[in-house]
């Protein structure tokens, strides 16, 4: 195997047209995101709602309550790049606005998985119980993380190698 970078994904691209290409392909990612962060947000604020929920106990209360407000910003920071957009629209910026969204990207997908965590420890608990709720969401827990960072990191550090 040779220790140069495949050609085939070498781009011939002004630097102009990748920061576009580059904050293009975030937003796209970020609609994925925003999308299950506002349905599990919804979600949450229906609970408040019901009937049973008078009666879950002070842990799980402030399980949904630390739940809602990872949901919460996870949602600022999906929809953050999309207001920053508009302030520096004009202003020949984009490279820090790719810089930022990345940021808000990463930082939002750790609220979100420790929201949805949250549902599920919640959820878990209250049909079958604390136990079966814990190991539940420390398996989730270790997917997310496998998933979402060793996975990906693993593939960089390759990629860097060859």
């Amino acid at each position: 195997m040779s220790s140069q970078p495949p050609e085939r994904y070498a781009r011939d691209e002004s630097e102009a047209h990748r920061l576009d290409r580059n904050y293009s392909e975030l937003l796209q990612e970020l609609r994925v995101a925003q999308t299950g962060v506002q349905v599990l947000f919804a979600f949450l604020l229906s609970i408040a709602f019901q009937q049973r929920f008078d009666s879950i106990t002070w842990i799980q209360r402030d399980v949904y309550i630390a739940t809602l407000v990872c949901a919460a910003i996870a949602a600022a920071l999906f929809i953050a790049p999309v207001a920053v957009h508009r302030v520096l629209f004009g202003l020949h910026r984009k490279d820090e606005l790719v810089a930022f969204t990345g940021r808000m990207a990463v930082t939002g997908l750790v609220f979100l998985a420790l929201a949805m965590l949250g549902a599920l420890l919640l959820v878990v608990d209250l049909v079958v119980g604390p136990i079966a709720a814990a190991i539940a969401t420390s398996g989730t827990g270790v997917l997310f993380v496998f998933l979402w960072y060793v996975l990906p990191m693993r593939t960089r550090e390759r990629t860097r190698r060859r």
